[in-house]
């Protein structure tokens, strides 16, 4: 806690001084000045108390009671009307400082926002989208919150116990000062030593938050490969999982907090009770007068109203300080330059034949058979079963290579994986890595190379054995010999199964049964292979001139 401290010192405490703005600045020197004067005015509350009671008992004069009641009330209406209530002086410094509130939260966003975009690919790479969005909502949040616990909650507070015990031992008697001292001093070390040994169940429970909140982020980003491979289920039990994860992390937060209230309420109540007994003996044995019980009385539960909340705005304060480790984390990083690379197959719209035959949308006119079977009326379900997808642009989970193959079928064994990874001529090149199959791709898998993406895709298609092949320009991003290497293994593997490929090149479908040339949204010629070659060239030719991207051939 006393590193986040002079971290955030270091980091965020220019931004609650306005530099260069007066108006801003003497808003703050305002609300220092009000609440100096609610200081004053929570002795004068109970003192004035006791001064009606005096009177009312000795039976003074009506106009000396009237001038003691309004001043009274006065002082009551500029403190607040009891618990929960903000008195004059509390709701215009809250007015006040949402000008200075308002300077410090853009402040720090500002800021933050600019150092992420200076951050390198590298490090975003390495970088859950959902952990890093949940780390600034929650950081960014809770900087507010902070400044208005320590500012206006727990030094008013401290201020308020140091003042009590002074007018105790001026006023009263040591004892009383002693009472209220030790009281104070059990209470809040008790608090400290009991808020410090939960905050690992804190922390933990934000970490398993994060993990559950990226989960969700990630299976909704793959939404279109999780359709695919027919997960559906398999994402809901693992956001499920994460999500029993954080509620067990959760109940041992609240366990200890229950802990901690009832440590705080008995020694309150001792406390309350001690200095309530002796001022009682005192007024029996006329050394005191009722007034001064009711003084007493008055102004401990004054002091013990806040102090009661003390407990609750540090633990605020050590959530918001755990809240915010994960952005303090960020603005700390360094920033690195480092070249960037883009990489990605040419868009043409013929993905969208492949989508109708997923499903992903019905034909507005006509339909699609499958061995006869219009497959509208079939379930997604079970289609999708049946259906092994290799897309053009291949997205991968943010987890590891081995769990981004196996993501077709999680039941597989590592044996099946690298045997589907080694019909996909990646195996090898996974061996090289550090961590092998163990390596995390990164977020949308940015960490391989367009290939190597799809050579991972392919694995998964393999590993699922589908019925049919739908291969979405499968080979594009490959070089010559891994092209060959993989088009043999998709030879092997499409053996028996109805294969349907989307192509630029001609010579990458030379043995399909049939083949479709689709020219501005609309089959333009079909055919076999030696057809097309011999009759109609000036098609074939568009996977080598700049027609290509007009020009589309699907088997």
């Amino acid at each position: 806690l006393l590193s986040l401290s002079r971290l955030f010192v270091r980091l965020l405490l220019p931004y609650v001084w306005p530099k260069g703005t007066t108006a801003l600045q003497g808003l703050v020197l305002l609300c220092v000045g009000l609440l100096a004067a609610e200081r004053l005015v929570n002795v004068l509350v109970p003192v004035y108390s006791k001064n009606i009671v005096n009177e009312l008992s000795a039976g003074g004069g009506w106009t000396s009671l009237i001038a003691t009641v309004c001043i009274y009330t006065l002082l009551k209406f500029l403190q607040g009307g009891g618990a929960g209530t903000s008195g004059f002086i509390s709701n215009l410094r809250q007015f006040l400082w949402i000008k200075v509130q308002q300077f410090t939260s853009r402040g720090i966003q500002v800021r933050l926002f600019s150092h992420l975009h200076g951050l390198s690919l590298r490090w975003h790479l390495e970088r859950r989208t959902g952990d890093v969005l949940r780390s600034v909502d929650r950081g960014t949040s809770s900087i507010n919150n902070l400044l208005s616990y320590i500012l206006f909650s727990i030094l008013p507070t401290i201020c308020d116990i140091i003042i009590a015990i002074i007018y105790f031992i001026s006023y009263f008697s040591v004892w009383f000062g002693l009472i209220v001292f030790t009281c104070m001093v059990l209470y809040l070390t008790c608090t400290v030593l009991i808020t410090e040994w939960r905050t690992k169940y804190r922390r933990e429970m934000n970490n398993q938050d994060n993990n559950a909140k990226s989960r969700a982020v990630d299976s909704l980003l793959n939404f279109e490969t999780v359709k695919y491979y027919n997960a559906e289920d398999y994402e809901v039990s693992c956001f499920e999982e994460a999500i029993l994860k954080y509620q067990q992390c959760e109940w041992k937060s609240s366990a200890s907090l229950a802990l901690l209230n009832q440590t705080q309420n008995i020694i309150i109540g001792s406390g309350l009770l001690a200095g309530s007994l002796l001022c009682a003996y005192l007024v029996s044995e006329g050394q005191f007068q009722v007034g001064d019980y009711v003084l007493f009385g008055t102004y401990i539960i004054q002091l013990y109203t806040p102090l009661n909340w003390f407990g609750t705005y540090y633990r605020l304060i050590q959530s918001a300080f755990v809240d915010m480790e994960n952005m303090l984390a960020l603005l700390t990083e360094q920033k690195e330059v480092s070249p960037k690379k883009s990489v990605g197959p040419s868009g043409s719209g013929k993905s969208s034949i492949l989508r109708l035959l997923f499903r992903f949308y019905d034909p507005q006119s006509g339909c699609i058979r499958i061995d006869g079977q219009d497959i509208s009326k079939v379930h997604q379900s079970s289609l999708r079963s049946y259906i092994g997808v290799v897309p053009q642009d291949t997205v991968l989970f943010n987890n590891t290579i081995g769990n981004n193959i196996r993501y077709s079928r999680v039941t597989a064994t590592n044996q099946e994986v690298e045997g589907a990874a080694m019909a996909a001529d990646i195996h090898n090149r996974i061996m090289e890595l550090p961590q092998g199959y163990d390596t995390e791709v990164g977020e949308r898998g940015l960490k391989l190379s367009g290939g190597e993406k799809q050579r991972v895709a392919i694995a998964r298609t393999i590993l699922k054995e589908p019925r049919i092949i739908l291969l979405d320009e499968a080979t594009s991003s490959l070089d010559t010999q891994t092209e060959r290497n993989i088009q043999a293994s998709l030879a092997k593997i499409c053996t028996n199964r109805t294969t349907i490929v989307v192509a630029h090149r001609l010579s990458t479908i030379v043995g399909a049964d049939q083949i479709l040339v689709v020219h501005n949204g609309q089959i333009a010629e079909r055919g076999r292979y030696g057809y097309f070659f011999s009759v109609v060239h000036k098609y074939t030719s568009s996977s080598s001139s700049n027609r290509s991207s007009k020009q589309n051939c699907a088997s």
